[in-house]
This record gives structure tokens, sequence and C-alpha cells, in this order.
């Protein structure tokens, strides 16, 4: 009996290292950075059976087998109704700033989508303010309403919105509303979408995953986009969920949350409810393109291009990423950035430090409290690196900033839905917005300055004298920021 349990055990350990070999070769041949495939190697065999188990868990990027077929099929009609852009009187690449031009020489080649002029843009930088505007722009709704977030939470005025939702349906508005899976899972089961959906309202879950199949998908890829188009006449996108900061989180210890919204009029209206069609269309399989953009634009409002760039599994890979790249490499003053999560790719980390080092004047906000632990560290052990290349490093004070947004020479900017960190940048699905308007981003500007009046500068000298067991925290986790 005793040779029979060895030979069992034998058995045992044969098969998990043959499935440990497996997973290391599979990891190995995957197509991605030195830095992420080490990670995972590390996990694998530091973590015996659970770090192969996290491996099929979180280590590839599958979207799952339906709706990678679905959004493989969705490419090219999608790319087509992008590229009827190029005709419309809002696209003038001859009148194009230089600074942008290359980028939408790089999203019109590869997404269809083109830079177009003609729109209006006003910054709200308040929850009040943002969800007081929301509500209003849906009492006027007339044939329907698109939104998505990657949580939408109740209390506060984010219930006023769930009322002006069940009216507006009530009157005869479609609202399609899609909510990513994990982030709104609470608000799923509240009594304020039970009364949405008993209203009419269609509120669909993105990305679910039901156990049974939990191995077939990576279970933390996310719908991180943030939209709402009303009529294909209005649209807003930014950095807030739908959340009043004053019910969200407050036990969290990272104060209120800090984030801002774009309300848009005009051409790229159609874009981002585009955006929001293909997003609903990948879990739903239903397909309804938005109207055409208006292109008969007045001369005296051409100018000040707005480049929509999404990103996500079924897009074109790392388009973002190579938004940022460009922006931030081609700067010639100042390089201006907010993110919550900062957890930057090896080639963006690069970039960073290149642009100071070539005397360009480059700042990084980021809250100094994190709600993520992990998240926070590694972002710290990046701070010795950016300080000796002569970035300045703001930690905001007043809670946590969630603002995603970057100031280019003070004359262009990106704000949206993207933090700096792998996951947003590779993973998550998706949106920013490249604006050319002088004045925009001269208020987004002023708003950072305000976020840098509420931070402490981190000093150089005095973090070179942190302590060992400092260090040792951020190294550890620095060792798994790639996949974080």
């Amino acid at each position: 009996m005793e040779g029979f349990y060895q030979a069992l055990t034998l058995i045992g350990i044969g098969l998990y290292w043959m499935l440990v070999a497996g997973v290391t070769i599979r990891v190995v041949i995957k197509r991605r950075s030195v830095s992420v495939s080490l990670a995972w190697l590390m996990i694998i065999y530091i973590l015996p059976i659970f770090g192969v188990i996290f491996y099929f868990l979180f280590g590839e990027l599958n979207l799952g087998k339906k709706r990678a077929e679905r959004a493989q099929a969705m490419f090219i009609p999608y790319k087509t109704w992008f590229l009827k852009l190029l005709d419309c009187n809002a696209h003038l690449p001859e009148k194009t700033p230089t600074h942008i031009t290359h980028i939408d020489d790089l999203c019109t080649n590869r997404m269809g989508i083109p830079a177009l002029c003609g729109n209006t843009l006003s910054l709200q930088d308040t929850p009040q303010k943002i969800l007081k505007s929301i509500i209003e722009d849906i009492e006027l709704a007339q044939h329907f309403i698109r939104m998505e977030f990657y949580i939408w939470n109740e209390g506060g005025q984010a219930n006023g919105v769930v009322s002006a939702l069940i009216r507006a349906s009530q009157r005869g508005v479609r609202c399609q509303i899609l909510l990513d899976a994990a982030g709104s899972g609470k608000f799923f089961s509240s009594s304020w979408c039970q009364m949405m959906e008993n209203a009419g309202v269609e509120v669909v879950q993105a990305l679910k995953v039901k156990p049974i199949r939990m191995f077939l998908r990576r279970l933390d890829l996310r719908q991180h986009r943030k939209i709402i188009v009303i009529d294909d006449a209005v649209a807003y996108t930014g950095s807030m969920n739908l959340v009043d900061p004053e019910y969200f989180k407050q036990d969290a210890g990272v104060g209120m949350w800090v984030d801002v919204m774009v309300r848009i009029t005009g051409p790229t209206v159609n874009v981002l409810s585009a955006i929001h069609c293909w997003d609903w269309e990948v879990e739903t399989g239903e397909r309804s393109f938005p109207t055409a953009p208006e292109c008969h634009i007045k001369q005296d409002n051409l100018l000040h291009p707005i480049q929509v760039v999404p990103s996500g599994p079924g897009m074109p890979e790392n388009l973002i990423h190579q938004v940022l790249n460009i922006s931030i490499s081609r700067a010639l003053k100042s390089v201006t950035i907010t993110t919550p999560y900062f957890v930057p790719s090896e080639e963006l980390l690069q970039t960073l430090r290149t642009t100071a080092q070539r005397g360009v004047k480059v700042e990084l906000i980021i809250p100094k409290n994190n709600d993520s632990i992990m998240v926070g560290w590694a972002s710290k052990a990046f701070y010795a690196e950016l300080l000796s290349a002569g970035v300045l490093i703001h930690e905001f004070t007043g809670g946590l900033l969630h603002t995603k947004s970057v100031v280019i020479d003070e004359q262009y900017c990106l704000i949206g839905t993207v933090n700096l960190d792998v996951r947003s940048l590779w993973l998550n699905f998706e949106v920013t917005l490249v604006v050319d308007d002088a004045e925009f981003t001269k208020q987004l500007y002023w708003l950072q300055q305000t976020y840098m009046e509420q931070s402490t500068v981190v000093d150089e000298a005095r973090w070179r004298e942190r302590s060992i067991q400092h260090r040792f925290l951020e190294r550890v986790f620095y060792l798994f920021s790639p996949i974080l």
C-alpha cells in the first residue's frame, strides 16, 4: 500500500511539473514585453499550483470566444462607418495644427477615426455640476440615451440620474445602459436598478463571466469607458463614474474622489455614440450605427479638432499607448499629467525620462493616498528614476485624485478614462480625447494648477533617505508592476 501512495505522489509531482513546463513554454512564446513574462514566471514558480491558476485566470488577453468572434466580425463594418467621416466637412487635415496631425494620421490609418472640427466643449470639474448637467440633458432627450460606465453606485445625486432615466423611458425614449459586471456588481442587485428595468430601461452587464466559464476568459478584463450620448446631439466622457462622491467609498480612507467630465456637442458626439454602439453589439449582438454627423459647419467654427482614441480587445492594439508616447515625446516646453494609478510600461517610463532630460518641464500629479495598496507602492518604485531625470512629482492630498489628463505645451490635451498603468494601456476598454482647443486646454491646465496647490512636491534628496523597509516594499510591488 505504501508503494502505491509513493507511486501516486510521484505521478502527481510529474504531472504538476509537466503542467508548469507547459505553462512556462506558453508564457515564453506569447508576444509581450520581457518584464511581463518574467513577472508571470516568478508568480508561477513562487506560488506552486496557485501561480498556474492565476495565470489561467489573469495571464492572457482573452475576451472569450463569442465576444472575440463578434468583435472580429464587427471591425470592418465599423471601420467603414468611421472612414465615411473622411468625406465630412468637419475633417480638415489641411487646417489641422501640426502638433496633432501625426495623431490624426495614426488613428485614421489604424482605426479609421479621423480628427473632427466644429465641436464645443465644456469642462465640468465638480460632481454637483456634472450630475446636475447630466440630469438636465436627460430631461431634454427625445429619442434615445446611450450610457456606459465602469461603476454605477446608488446614493445622492446618482439616484437623481436614475429617476431622470425612468421618466425618459416612460415618455418613449430608448435608454441603453451598459455597466461593467464587476465594477457595478452591487448596483445590479439594488432596488434602483430594478426600478429602471421595470420602467423599460435596458440595463446590460458588460463582460459578465459565469463561474463555469471562468477559465475561458480573463477575469480582470474590464469595461472602463465612461460615455453618455443623448440623441446624437450631446455627449459626455471623462474620468467620473456614475457616482456621487459623498456616498461612494467613504470608508476607504482616501478622502473624496476628484474627477472631471467633458460635455461635448458637434461631430465628435457621433463618434462617441459609435463607440457605445460597438460595446453594445459586443455584449448583445445587436447592431445599430449612430446617425452621421452634421457636416455643414460654419467657417468660423472649423478649428479646434478633437481626435477620439478608443482601445480595448478587438480594436487595434496599444493605440492609446502609442498616442501617449507620441504626444509626450514631441513636447517642446511642458508636459503636465494627472493620473490616479501610475504603473507605466517601460516604454512610457523611458519616454517621460527622455522628455525631461531634453529640458522639457515634466510634472506628474498623483494621489498621496491610493485606494489600491499594491498600486500605491508600485508607483513609488518609479520615483527615483523619474526624479533623477528631472521629473517633478506632486502628491495630491485633497482626496483621491481620479482625473486622467495630459496637457502638452499648454497647447493641446488628452482627457478621458485612461490611467497610466498597464491595465488601462493594454487590457481594458478605454477612451480618450485628444483636444486641440486653446481655451479648453487652458481651463484644464488651470485645474491642474489647483491640484498642485493641494499637493506636496516630492523632494529628491529626502526621497533618497527613505527607510530600508520602504525601499523593500517598493521593490516587492515593483516586481508585480507589469501585471497590476
